[in-house]
């Protein structure tokens, strides 16, 4: 059996008083990138993006630790993992150098 965080597994009452995220996000310009999942490649739209990872507006539900592949417009795609799923939004961490 499969698991992965959807917000109704694990409910989150309070909100976050702080952010303890080390590297600023950034709002993307343009919104759009390129996500490669399960041997296909979808449009997505790209809600923020980091140094580190990305926040996803997706409507697939991947599984935590699930490996992906990010292409913003105009690079290479980078390796990244699933970190979390919620709300139709999904967090990945990248794994490869960015380029």
């Amino acid at each position: 059996m499969k698991f992965s965080l959807s917000g109704s597994m694990i409910p989150r009452h309070v909100k976050r008083l702080f952010d303890q995220r080390g590297e600023a996000r950034d709002e993307p310009d343009p919104d759009t990138a390129l996500l490669s999942w399960r041997g296909q490649t979808l449009v997505v739209r790209l809600a923020n993006i980091s140094s580190t990872g990305a926040m996803l507006w997706f409507d697939e539900i991947p599984h935590i630790g699930e490996r992906v592949a990010l292409q913003l417009l105009d690079r290479r795609a980078v390796p990244a993992q699933v970190r979390w799923v919620r709300d139709g939004r999904v967090g990945i961490n990248f794994t490869g150098p960015q380029g």
